[in-house]
Formats: C-alpha cells, structure tokens, sequence
C-alpha cells in the first residue's frame, strides 16, 4: 500500500498517521524517561535534607529501574490486548500522581514505594514497549531509523527536563519541583485519551497480491517473508524463551543496563564533588542528553547501511572511553577532560536501543512481539536496577568513585560480547540481510 492511502477506517493518510505514530512515541518518551530521570537533581537535597546516606537513596532509584523492567512486560501484555490508549492514560496517570504525592513524603519507604514503584511502572508504561510495538506497524523498511528517532526521546528528555529541574529546584525547592512534574503529566491525561489510537493501532495494511509463480520470499504473507529470512513468525513468549536469540539480545541489554546506570545516577554528584557548580553539572549532563538524541537518531539509520554489529561495537567503544575519562577527572578535574566524557558518553548514551528493538522486531515477527520485546526490555531495566544499587554501595564501602568506574566498564565488555559470539546476531545484523529484508517490505 503507498503512503499516502487511507488506513482502514480512516481518511487520514498512512504517512500522516506514520509520522503521527514517530511522534507519540518521541514525546511519551520524552516526558516518561525525561521526568523518572530527574531523581538524579534530588539526590544531594534529598540526602542533605534527611541524613539519608548514598546506598539508601540509591536504593531508590534501583527499585525504580527495577520496577520498570519487570513491569514492562506486563506492558507489553497490555498493549497487545487492549492497545495504546489505556497503556498511555495508566502511564500518565500512574507516573503524574506518584510524583505529585512525593512533593509530600517525608520517609524513605514512601520514596521506595512512590518514586520508585509507582514511578517505575508510569515510565515503563510510556516508555519504549508501547512504542516500538505501535512504531514496528508503520515502518517497515527504515524500521531502525524509525525506532532510533523515538528512542531519541529519551536523551531529549534528559536534555530538556532534567536541568529544568535542577533550576526549579534551585528555585523553588525539592518539593514544589516534584509537585510541578508530577502536575504537568495529569494535564496531558485528557489530551492523550483523545487521541486516534483506534486507527493507530491498526497499522499499515498489507495489501499487495501474490506474484504467479514467484518465489515465496515474495508473496505478500508476512510470515513466509520472515520465513525465508529465518524468523518464522512466534506467537508466544514461551517459544521465544526458547530460542538462543532471547538471550542474546537479554544480555546485550541487560549489562548496558548495568554499565549505563553504575555511571548515570552518580553523574551530577561526582561533578559536583570533583567541584564542579550544581548548574554546570547539570548543564553537562544535559548537553550529554543533546549528544545521545543525536547518537541514538543515527545509530538505527547507520545500522541500516553498515551494519549493526559494526554500528554497536563503535558505540560501546565510546562508552567504554566515556568512563575512562571519569577515571581521569577523579583524579585531575579539568573542564577539557569533562568535554571529553560528555562528547564520547553522551553521542553512545541509548545508541543501543534501537538496535535491540529492530532486531527484536525482524527475529521475533507475530502476534506476541510486544510480550517479547517488553520481557527483554526488562532485563535492561533489571540490569539498570543492579548498576544503581551497586554504584550507591562501593560508593559508601570505598568513599569514592573509582570502583564504580571500574565495574561499568566490565559490565562494557560483557554487554558486546553476543553480537560476537551469536550466531544470530550475526545473520540478522548483517547489511545483506537487511536489504534483503526491506526488499521484501
């Protein structure tokens, strides 16, 4: 079907409810991973406030991403049964009260269990499930460089709000700061439940008719294209659980999980007691989220033509070095060396995300796709959860940093390691696959 035919049920165009899709997803992103990321601007006022010590408020967060992570498949299980619409209303809903009610809280249990369990399941709820499950159904093709756009949302959000925070904290106070987050989401809740979703949902049709006598490769049947290539089409988790890609794609996002977070939660903290301003930390850290909207915009796009083995490998290369630096600024703090850890960490920051969302798409086609995507998104938040925790606890058991370093850049290596060890991640990453694939789109 061309782009500009009417989607069943609908007069809206394909490519107007195509770039509508891309959309949505970019901004749920950015508002749901923009404002559960603020945590990182609470940190010092929340322990300045209340004596708590770095593993307690780490802690926090850790249950946070865990809640995220193990919620998301649940997510996924949502969408595919009743769809966007009540999958984003329960994400605003959940996530916008939880933070209008920690502007009140006063004992860690409730951050535990209002930032870091509410909050957890309101992010995964606008997060990167919903919308890879909605995205994949429009863009077949360029399906990487659609996905690394939405997933760009959520180095945008990082960009946009996390310093907005750490103003109006600065401004206002810990307490009013959340009472303003928490109150923006519950304004988008009505705006959001009148959305098209119904048309969404849908998808672009199917529509070209068999070619006589030709191969099967190029019938229109989605499932004898997937075939071919070698992905037949899984209904169900439980075959998928059963395949060595599962578990590939589950390691390679679990421990980026744990890399990324052992260095993100502490970020604004390590600047500002290396001597780094509060705002000049927070700047850094967002002109790292501008850097990630740009890594993680091309890392699908430049998947597409080189490869993603390729494309990935370079990615965790940058992260690699972006540690290596903060090893350097613990010792010798200059402005120079921070340049270098926000230009090689932030262009990396996420590029992995639309990688693993593509490849789930292309090996896991049919009906559970968002059950299976949601259940290995999970293993990045569990992972997330884990480099928290432990980032919070070699912080207090050594009183600095290093350590911390030092496990993110295993956990690196150990995340790189499938893409050169699988055999189908290989196959399916390769460019000549890929163009064989979108021939057939």
């Amino acid at each position: 079907m061309s782009a500009s035919t009417p989607a069943a049920g609908s007069k809206l165009s394909d490519s107007f409810l195509a770039g509508l899709a891309l959309l949505l997803g970019f901004m749920f992103n950015v508002a749901g991973r923009g404002i559960g990321d603020t945590y990182i601007v609470f940190l010092l006022p929340l322990g300045s406030e209340f004596g708590w010590n770095r593993s307690e408020l780490s802690g926090v967060y850790s249950v946070y991403m865990l809640s995220t992570g193990l919620f998301a498949p649940f997510v996924g299980m949502l969408f595919d049964r009743w769809g966007p619409r009540v999958v984003y209303a329960c994400g605003l809903a959940c996530l916008g009260s939880a933070y209008v009610l920690a502007g009140s809280l006063t004992q860690l249990w409730q951050f535990y269990l209002f930032v870091g369990v509410a909050g957890g399941m309101g992010v995964a709820a606008l997060g990167m499930v919903p919308a890879a499950s909605l995205i994949s159904r429009w863009f077949r093709g360029n399906t990487g460089t659609a996905l690394g756009i939405a997933y760009s949302g959520m180095g945008f959000g990082t960009l946009v709000i996390v310093p907005l925070a750490q103003y109006l904290t600065q401004s206002f106070g810990w307490r009013s700061t959340y009472h303003i987050l928490g109150g923006s989401l519950l304004v988008l809740l009505p705006i959001a439940l009148i959305l098209p979703w119904r048309v969404l949902r849908a998808g672009r049709r199917d529509t070209p008719p068999p070619v006589p006598d030709a191969p099967a490769t190029v019938t229109a049947a989605p499932a004898q294209r997937t075939a071919a290539l070698g992905a037949a089409s899984v209904d169900s988790l439980r075959a998928a659980l059963k395949m060595p890609a599962f578990w590939a794609l589950a390691q390679v996002f679990g421990f980026t999980g744990v890399a990324m977070y052992t260095i993100l939660l502490q970020t604004i903290a390590f600047l500002v007691e290396s001597g780094f301003a509060p705002l000049e930390a927070a700047g850094a850290f967002g002109v790292a989220g501008i850097l990630s909207v740009i890594g993680v915009t091309t890392s699908g796009a430049l998947a597409d033509r080189i490869g993603y083995r390729r494309t990935i490998t370079a990615s965790f290369i940058c992260t690699f070095l972006g540690v290596v630096c903060l090893l350097i600024l613990s010792g010798y703090p200059s402005r120079w060396v921070l340049f270098c850890f926000i230009a090689l960490f932030g262009i990396a920051q996420g590029a992995r995300g639309p990688i693993v969302s593509t490849l789930c798409a292309k090996l896991f086609p049919g009906g559970a796709l968002g059950t299976i995507y949601g259940t290995i998104y999970a293993c990045m938040s569990v992972g997330a959860a884990v480099g928290s925790l432990v980032s919070g606890v070699l912080h207090d058991l050594t009183g600095g940093y290093q350590a911390s370093f030092l496990f993110a850049m295993l956990s690196v290596l150990i995340a790189v390691i499938p893409f050169w060890t699988s055999a189908d991640l290989r196959r399916f990453g390769s460019v000549r696959v890929l163009a064989k694939s979108e021939s057939y789109s």
